[in-house]
């Protein structure tokens, strides 16, 4: 009795290699985007702020604490050495880093603050 070899050969062309790998980079280099676009959104600098929930109850606490946060912003997204302009990119930095912690605060009054400066500004 001999054993026959049940080994398929199969053909492929290396145009249709080449078109695979191609498709397999695309896709690679897409999720790959994908995934540092999302991290982006939580990029930034750490901000701790302490707080005590009862300043959120008077305008004057609300006030405090949002010129607090803004300070702290500011030292978390500095301007470079050597230059005074203050750079879109720093700028932005500073937005999403006070926008950020009023979030996390979760209060009303902090959140109309924020809305109400960010529209004058």
């Amino acid at each position: 009795m001999t054993h026959e070899s049940s080994t398929k050969q199969v053909a492929v062309s290396r145009p249709k290699i080449t078109l695979l790998m191609v498709l397999c980079g695309v896709v690679g280099l897409a999720a790959s985007g994908a995934v540092s676009a999302a991290s982006n959104l939580d990029d930034g600098p750490g901000i701790s702020i302490k707080f005590s929930p009862e300043s959120l109850t008077t305008d004057a606490g609300v006030q405090a604490l949002y010129s607090r946060i803004v300070r702290a912003a500011e030292a978390a997204c500095p301007v470079p050495t050597g230059t005074r302009v203050i750079s879109s990119g720093v700028k932005e930095c500073r937005v999403k880093a006070v926008s950020r912690v009023v979030h996390q605060i979760n209060n009303p009054r902090l959140a109309a603050l924020l809305e109400g400066n960010s529209k004058s500004s």
